[in-house]
């Protein structure tokens, strides 16, 4: 079985949408602001886009808001073409401990994350049908970490679901991450080195602590 290239299927749409008088409107689900950066950078020469900030993964509301304010920086100080606009979604961690449940000792990358994938991504659908975008997707799958198949698929069964086309998209390609570092470091953002729930920050501490005892 052939793998999907989803950076391809994303330039066939670019391509067909980018001479249009009126740019089409994306709701975008952003993690925290490194994550958007590139993707911000990226698609706002061919979208009007809204970042949309709903993660009820993170586990500390101190994380939360400073994720917050790290995105709302990092939006007024891209030059962009098209203006970008924010939205906050609520903060509901209770809802990310229901879909955890029974899933707190898997390994970053497993069935906790997928689940948590279309927690996020189902919030997102439902907001961008609501407010009528013309698409919607996720930075998600800019990340290493990430399983951006998973993501694409869980993102094309909302979009049937919810009757609004979603974005597929692999951001890693094009070399994404490396120039979301780039950018991180151009506009000194808070960049943390866990996904945000209590289960990669454990996991991460662990692995930390593992490396000192070895050298």
């Amino acid at each position: 079985m052939n793998k999907i290239n989803y950076q391809k299927i994303l330039d066939k749409l670019i391509e067909q949408i980018k001479d249009k008088e009126e740019a089409p409107s994306l709701l975008l689900h952003s993690c925290c602001a490194p994550c958007s950066s590139y993707v911000l950078e990226y698609l706002s020469n061919y979208f009007n886009i809204t970042i949309f900030f709903y993660n009820p993964n993170i586990s500390y509301k101190e994380e939360y808001e400073l994720r917050i304010e790290e995105q709302k920086r990092l939006i007024s100080s891209l030059e962009v073409k098209y203006p970008i606009k924010f939205m906050v979604g609520n903060y509901e961690p209770e809802l990310f401990y229901n879909i955890a449940k029974g899933y707190e000792n898997v390994p970053e990358g497993g069935e906790r994350c997928f689940r948590c994938y279309e927690l996020r991504l189902e919030e997102s659908a439902r907001v961008a049908k609501d407010n009528n975008f013309d698409y919607f997707t996720t930075t998600l799958s800019i990340s290493p970490l990430k399983n951006s198949t998973k993501l694409n698929e869980i993102g094309e069964s909302l979009s049937k679901k919810y009757d609004i086309p979603y974005l597929f998209s692999d951001f890693k390609k094009k070399n994404g991450y490396k120039r979301s570092i780039e950018l991180s470091k151009e506009h000194n953002l808070y960049r943390q080195d866990y996904c945000g729930c209590i289960y990669s920050k454990l996991e991460r501490e662990r692995a930390n602590k593992e490396r000192e005892e070895n050298n």
